[in-house]
């Protein structure tokens, strides 16, 4: 009889073993499930929605300075929806693992001034097809596109429509100080 019932704990034990286990591993895997489909939604909507980005660097200076913090929407980018003095988040054309941020002065087809602001003589040039003309607010510390030429649409990221840090400066972001974005005639 004894034996009967060390056998029956025994196999009761086991079972109340085998059930913690099942619960135990129950509960991780709809952690990791949860886990897995979070990432999944965050991953879509920063790649197809937008982005927080951390900026550094004098190139737009007054409008952006460094440690702004600004909102990059994508969707513009993706309908095909960036103007002439759209402030843009883009691949480096020197690095693809940096990202820049210049202002829009001419889109495909624009005839922009390709001479820095101090240059005696001016020089133009046409903006190719699939391509913007991105410069600096800041055009006497900016490497924009006088230095490395027109940009292809391809690497842009995004458009900078919001500035959320400093808190002071909050809100959308105003023109170009320089003047010299290339007014559209339609």
């Amino acid at each position: 009889m004894k034996s009967r019932e060390k056998l029956w704990g025994r196999d009761r034990a086991r079972s109340v073993g085998a059930e913690m286990f099942r619960r135990a591993l129950g509960k991780t895997l709809g952690f990791v499930s949860y886990t897995i489909q979070y990432g999944c939604i965050a991953h879509c909507a920063f790649e197809y929605i937008g982005e927080f980005v951390a900026c550094s660097g004098p190139s737009m200076e007054p409008t952006i300075t460094s440690h702004d913090v600004v909102f990059s929407e994508r969707l513009s980018r993706h309908l095909c929806r960036i103007e002439n003095g759209d402030i843009v988040i883009t691949k480096s054309p020197f690095d693809p693992h940096m990202n820049i941020c210049k202002r829009v002065i001419g889109l495909e087809g624009d005839k922009v001034c390709t001479s820095g602001p101090s240059d005696i003589f001016k020089t133009h040039q046409y903006v190719p097809k699939g391509h913007v003309w991105l410069e600096g607010d800041n055009l006497r510390n900016s490497t924009d596109s006088r230095s490395y030429g027109p940009v292809p649409y391809a690497l842009i990221r995004g458009r900078v429509c919001l500035k959320l840090w400093p808190l002071h400066h909050f809100g959308a972001l105003n023109q170009s100080p320089t003047g010299r974005v290339i007014k559209r005639s339609n």
